[in-house]
């Protein structure tokens, strides 16, 4: 059974997928977040194909810890993903994983207009090592 990160954007949401001895994070795509309804058909085929037993989610925090408005945003979003799935849902901080994400690209001399389609996915791993890391 794997973990799978999300790095929920408004127009993209980054998805990354753990090993199953959960010890390593690897991007997996980005899926567009609008309409929803094609959002969540991908996300379930993924779930079903690497046996997803956790969603992690990344929970936007300000630099002193505090919560703003793409909190609630994830929040919602997080509301309405658990009534649509039955794999647990779980929030994550994940300040500054996507500035990771884009030094990480840059430092890899990955051109300007392919890091914008990687820096989600890319950020979903950040915040889904940062966790592993944890356990």
């Amino acid at each position: 059974m794997r973990i799978l990160a999300l790095d929920h954007g408004t127009k993209r949401i980054g998805v990354a997928v753990s090993d199953d001895l959960k010890m390593i994070a690897q991007p997996l795509e980005f899926i567009p977040a609008e309409p929803f309804g094609d959002f969540l058909e991908r996300l379930k085929q993924i779930l079903r194909e690497k046996e997803v037993e956790l969603i992690l989610l990344g929970m936007p925090r300000n630099m002193d810890g505090s919560y703003g408005p793409a909190a609630l945003k994830v929040q919602e979003f997080a509301a309405v993903l658990g009534g649509a799935v039955a794999v647990p849902i779980k929030l994550w901080d994940e300040r500054l994983t996507s500035a990771q994400a884009n030094r990480l690209l840059i430092e890899g001399n990955v051109r300007r207009a392919d890091r914008k389609e990687k820096v989600d996915k890319m950020a979903a791993a950040i915040l889904l090592q940062s966790y592993l890391d944890g356990l």
